[in-house]
C-alpha cells in the first residue's frame, strides 16, 4: 500500500514559499519548471508538475528531413494538386473546425 508522504512549508510576508526538497525530489521538478494546483471542493489542493512539450517530435523532425532532401535531389517528381481533388477535400473538410491544442482522445469517437 503507498505511503502518504506529509511536508510543510512557510509562507513568506510576500506569500511565497519554498518547495520541501522531499516533494522537489518526488516530482522530480528542477529550477523554472512549471506547477500545477488542483483545488478540490473540500479545499485540498494537489500539487503536480507540469509536463513539458518537447520542442519538437524527432520522429517528425527526421521524416520532414527526409521529405526535404527527397524534394530537392528529385524535383521532377513533385506535382501539382488536381483541383477536382482539391476541391473534393474542402467538400469533406471545409466547415469542419479543429481545436490544434485539444488534446487527441479515443473518447471523442
Amino acid at each position: 500500500m503507498p505511503t502518504t508522504v506529509e511536508v510543510d512549508s512557510t509562507l513568506t510576508d510576500r506569500y511565497q514559499t519554498t518547495v520541501p526538497e522531499t516533494v522537489r525530489r518526488v516530482l522530480r521538478l528542477g529550477k523554472r519548471d512549471k506547477l500545477h494546483y488542483s483545488i478540490r471542493p473540500s479545499g485540498e489542493v494537489v500539487l503536480s508538475r507540469v509536463a513539458t512539450v518537447p520542442a519538437s517530435d524527432p520522429v517528425l523532425d527526421a521524416f520532414l528531413a527526409f521529405l526535404a532532401r527527397d524534394m530537392a535531389a528529385h524535383p521532377e517528381q513533385l506535382q501539382a494538386l488536381d483541383a477536382g481533388l482539391v476541391s473534393k477535400l474542402q467538400s469533406l473538410v471545409g466547415g469542419v473546425e479543429i481545436d490544434m491544442d485539444a488534446a487527441l482522445s479515443a473518447d471523442d469517437e
